[in-house]
């Protein structure tokens, strides 16, 4: 990216910031954090006592934003839950997009079907159109309350992210398209019926389905695949991303004799990652490198 970028970047980054919105770095051009991940942590400055997570380091000091930013045209990412957010994120399935349609409604339509079905009109509040067509949608979170993440729990194609969840700003660009603000209206109050719903309890040990169609996996590589899951969605906060390793790892054995595919395991982990309140991101980095891990060590079959 040219300078000019680089600097209309910062000034978003900035300009969270002085919402009180805490920011972090993100990859140039892409979502992922630029920050070092706990595999790669130096264990200096702010990780000299042990590895800082980046929900922990994301800041509204502009000095260190403006340092942090003179190193790289960085896309900008909101840490929620230190900056008092739920974010509604509202999908546009990939089929809307030409390729065919497998009739599921796109976040908008079912968001505001669930605000029909509650009573309520769709609450208004600061929104940013994303480069897919979606949208997301800022509210307010009381101090004394504590959200997390949800993944398609209170509708189709509709995420919150809250503690533990990351959102890409206004001003970033990806080769998608650029994130823009299409309502500047200050940020709303997240809804009493709307907090009411996301705080509801999931059933404890159940596990997202892990979505197999017959002849799709051995028996015991399904049977291993529930218990797994439903291992990390059970986990309390502290343990999550350790169980959420453990249980991937046991599954790449299965992968690499066959007896199932790699996409149904990364699709179940990542919905069950998501339900115990981890970030997306996390889910995904932490689940390729254990499936990579386990895949690469395993022992053959006839041996194991």
């Amino acid at each position: 990216m040219t300078y000019d970028a680089r600097l209309a970047l910062l000034s978003a980054a900035l300009q969270a910031a002085a919402r009180g919105w805490y920011v972090h770095p993100l990859r140039p051009g892409a979502k992922g954090s630029a920050l070092h991940g706990e595999r790669t942590c130096p264990h200096t400055g702010e990780c000299a006592g042990g590895h800082v997570k980046w929900e922990q380091r994301a800041t509204t000091d502009p000095d260190r934003i403006r340092q942090a930013w003179a190193a790289g045209a960085f896309n900008v990412g909101i840490a929620t839950g230190p900056s008092g957010l739920v974010v509604v994120d509202l999908d546009v399935p990939k089929e809307k997009s030409g390729k065919g349609s497998s009739g599921a409604p796109d976040g908008a339509t079912s968001f505001a079907a669930l605000c029909e079905r509650a009573g309520q009109p769709i609450p208004l509040t600061y929104t940013v159109r994303t480069p897919s067509g979606g949208l997301h949608l800022y509210y307010g979170m009381p101090s004394d309350v504590r959200l997390f993440n949800t993944a398609r729990t209170v509708a189709p194609n509709v995420d919150t992210r809250a503690w533990g969840g990351n959102i890409v700003a206004a001003g970033s660009t990806t080769s998608q398209g650029a994130y823009e603000v299409i309502n500047g209206a200050p940020v709303a109050t997240l809804p009493a019926w709307l907090r009411t719903l996301l705080q509801t309890p999931a059933v404890p040990g159940r596990a997202p389905a892990p979505l197999l169609i017959p002849g799709q996996a051995t028996r015991r590589a399904e049977v291993a695949l529930e218990r797994e899951t439903a291992a990390v969605t059970g986990t309390s906060e502290g343990g999550r991303n350790n169980r959420l390793l453990a249980g991937a790892r046991a599954m790449g054995r299965f992968v690499a004799w066959g007896e199932i595919t790699r996409e149904v395991v990364e699709t179940a982990f990542q919905a069950a990652g998501e339900a115990a309140g981890l970030s997306a991101g996390e889910c995904r980095t932490t689940i390729h490198s254990a499936l990579d891990w386990s895949i690469r060590t395993c022992r053959p079959r006839e041996t194991a």
